[in-house]
């Protein structure tokens, strides 16, 4: 990778993303991609070069590709699962008609492409314990519909088109730069902000509804990791399983608990999202990601809480 454009530069993943990869591959050679209504501000503004690249309109990110010689591109333009499922057509728009966008502009300007998949990918009658790397995926919500379709369309243009096509599907998600914004797993980051300013917590999954998680810096680590893997070793392409924690509410809440001894939680449940983490995987088996590129976690429950309630008691003041 030398000239890169992350697409969705100011969204929940790519705001973090783009800031590390500018500090390995320098601040000039990561372009941070936006769509007008989600300018950059701050330390992504002032750190790079950014400029309209919006998936929808594949002329925005062609103009990108010329400009700044893009080699490689991160498609993390998506709505996040609960919001997929109020606006599906929407949804598909971005995710699928955006991707073909992507990938014909990475065909024709010799591009890798990054564009992430997601737990949200498998559906209730794939196995949810140590989910296999290669099994059924029949997701019933759009949000995984796109994901599928995700992989299935990146796997072609690499078979047809030689397009060097990656991915990981993602865990949930945990962030304490990155509000949480609409996804299914997004209690697990309320929970540490409830915590942090001597709230109480009210948990909208159930007890016992386990999820793969994940911190942000470890995500990360595996965007950038897969896409500098020699193409030789991969023997799968769209997408990996990564895997580095699963818990419940309890689980989390108790973690918590041993720092902060008067923090408290209950429980009132949304149906969609329990629903839709009923769907998904408890657990994932990661061991192709470990196999091919040598993908390796850094943070379990534990070393994430102590860093996490770190991190959002210096952001927050407490």
């Amino acid at each position: 990778m030398k000239n890169i454009l992350v697409i969705g530069a100011t969204g929940q993943i790519g705001s973090e993303l783009t800031l590390e990869l500018r500090k390995r591959y320098g601040d000039d050679h990561v372009v941070a991609g936006y769509i007008p209504s989600a300018m950059p501000k701050g330390e992504l503004k002032a750190s790079g070069p950014s400029a309209i690249a919006d998936v929808t309109d594949r002329q925005s990110i062609e103009v990108v590709a010329r400009q700044f010689k893009i080699d490689t591109i991160y498609n993390l333009a998506a709505l996040l699962s609960v919001v997929a499922e109020s606006r599906p057509a929407m949804a598909w728009k971005i995710g699928i008609d955006g991707l073909w966008n992507v990938l014909e502009v990475a065909r024709e300007y010799n591009c890798a492409v990054f564009t992430p998949s997601s737990i949200g990918s498998f559906g209730e009658a794939t196995p949810h314990v140590k989910t296999p790397q290669d099994t059924i995926q029949r997701p019933r919500t759009m949000y995984g519909v796109t994901k599928v379709t995700t992989e299935l369309l990146s796997d072609y243009y690499y078979t047809k088109y030689g397009v060097d096509t990656r991915s990981v599907r993602f865990p949930g998600i945990i962030s304490n730069v990155t509000p949480p914004g609409g996804g299914t797993t997004d209690y697990a980051v309320d929970i540490f902000y409830s915590a942090v300013k001597g709230e109480k917590f009210v948990c909208p999954v159930k007890a016992g509804t386990y999820m793969d998680m994940m911190y942000m810096p470890d995500a990360l680590n595996a965007a950038i990791s897969l896409m500098e893997a020699a193409p030789a070793r991969l023997k799968h392409r769209n997408a990996f399983n990564i895997a580095s924690m699963s818990f419940d509410p309890e689980q989390i809440y108790q973690e918590i608990k041993k720092h902060m001894p008067d923090f408290e939680m209950a429980y009132e449940i949304d149906p969609l999202k329990q629903a839709i983490a009923d769907s998904w995987p408890d657990s994932l088996d990661d061991s192709c990601a470990r196999e091919e590129w040598d993908w390796m976690p850094q943070y379990d429950l534990e070393s994430m809480t102590v860093d996490m309630l770190e991190k959002l008691r210096a952001k927050l003041n407490k």
